[in-house]
């Protein structure tokens, strides 16, 4: 495959991600306004913008991991950036959808691990594809942080 067709294709794989995603959060603005927040909460408008960057950035740290060496090292970091964007995609769904506050926190922490170790492997096939990785581990850091209080403000909800 030619490099042009992997960034095609790494493109195509984090926004399908980002749909699946998507669709368990098509309500999540109205669901969002109607829950108690924290005072620090971001508005809700602000999640597709923030997402949209986060998915390009991964999808470039992905396609500069892929190039970095053979499939024999860049195998077991690309699946394990693939696990991570399907458990990712699976929050969502969790949250908004199925209104499993807890579960969804639980797996969010999933994540930060999968995450981190996604960050590390690039890292060392690429630096510059760990580091594009790091704005999304802080999100989903703060996703965590912000997640776990919502739950908590809204018992009956979630």
């Amino acid at each position: 495959m030619n490099q042009y067709s992997a960034l095609a294709l790494s493109l195509f794989v984090a926004f399908v991600a980002a749909a699946t995603g998507g669709a368990g959060s098509a309500g999540a603005g109205e669901f969002y306004e109607q829950m108690q927040l924290p005072a620090w909460a971001p508005p809700g408008w602000l999640f597709a913008p923030v997402w949209t960057i986060l998915y390009f950035l991964m999808a470039i740290a992905a396609w500069l991991a892929w190039r970095a060496d053979d499939w024999s090292r860049t195998g077991p970091a690309l699946s394990l950036y693939l696990t991570q964007l399907l458990v990712n995609s699976l929050w969502s769904w969790l949250f908004f959808a199925w209104r499993l506050g807890g579960v969804a926190f639980t797996e969010i922490l999933l994540l930060i691990v999968l995450l981190s170790g996604t960050v590390v492997l690039f890292y060392r096939l690429r630096p510059l594809a760990g580091l594009l990785m790091l704005p999304y581990l802080a999100w989903v850091c703060f996703a965590a942080v912000l997640n776990y209080s919502v739950w908590q403000l809204n018992p009956g909800m979630l």
